[in-house]
């Protein structure tokens, strides 16, 4: 029992791989299902989630809430689905939602740029030009979103466990090793790393509760005790507190609640 996320850029055959992998193991395959979940769960139009995720972030966004606060409605959404395990998703940021949980095999799957571009002219009947600057913008606002919510390229190796580069490697050779990888012992769900996953997934239901009224707030759940951290000016502490609390409160599984507030300077913005 494990989960894969498979990391790949548009046309790389990523999707194939996820797919006969998933077909393989008899897992169930996601990835742009976990977005009409997060449409249907906080009744948001999906339309906004879409952007939330493709378009790059502007200057502007690092001054706002909403794609922060689409970012982590997202994330709850996805590790409400990652709690149910024996899971394959392809798409953007599974394995950054993912850090930290040992039953995850985490691949990165690569082509040439030559060959995404034939692909994609083929797919879409378009020049060789429209389709390489599709691609290059399409990576250029991946990796921007990466850089935006956690500092790093999707590019870095580091990220995964594997990264297999599909041109001497087929497709099916790529499937063959990445579910031979899977069932290693390190990669076995554990109840040590499905407690991990719950902790992970409770802190985000926390957050995406409380990130309208405290868009900077920072929680840390475990074993549903939830530990949490806000800036509140002081004159409003005694209230922001209380709210925080209830809405905490209102969260499944939540057992305990603890507040750690700092004050907001007065030049702070």
């Amino acid at each position: 029992m494990s989960i894969i996320t498979i990391s790949r850029g548009s046309y790389s055959r990523g999707k194939e791989v996820a797919e006969g992998v998933a077909r393989r193991l008899g897992y169930d395959c996601l990835s742009r299902d976990i977005l009409l979940d997060t449409s249907e769960l906080f009744k948001i139009p999906e339309i906004k989630l879409e952007r939330a995720i493709h378009d790059a972030p502007s200057i502007l966004d690092r001054f706002g809430v909403g794609k922060e606060r689409y970012m982590s409605l997202i994330q709850t959404a996805f590790l409400k689905v990652m709690r149910e395990d024996n899971l394959v998703y392809h798409g953007l940021a599974g394995h950054f939602f993912l850090q930290g949980i040992s039953h995850v095999l985490k691949v990165r799957i690569i082509a040439d740029i030559e060959d995404r571009v034939k692909l994609e002219m083929q797919r879409k009947n378009i020049s060789e030009k429209e389709a390489r600057r599709m691609l290059i913008k399409d990576d250029d606002e991946r990796n921007k979103w990466a850089q935006f919510l956690y500092g790093i390229s999707t590019t870095n190796s580091q990220l995964y466990d594997l990264v297999i580069h599909i041109r001497k490697i087929s497709v099916e050779d790529a499937v063959d090793i990445i579910c031979h990888t899977v069932t290693k012992k390190q990669f076995q769900t554990t109840p040590e790393s499905q407690q991990a996953l719950e902790n992970l997934a409770l802190s985000a239901e926390v957050k995406a509760a409380l990130i309208e009224l405290n868009p900077a707030v920072e929680v840390c759940a475990v074993n549903g005790i939830v530990h949490i951290k806000a800036k509140i000016a002081e004159t409003l502490q005694q209230e922001m507190e209380n709210t925080l609390k209830s809405h905490t409160w209102a969260v499944k599984g939540v057992k305990e609640v603890h507040i750690g507030v700092s004050p907001i300077s007065f030049y702070e913005d």
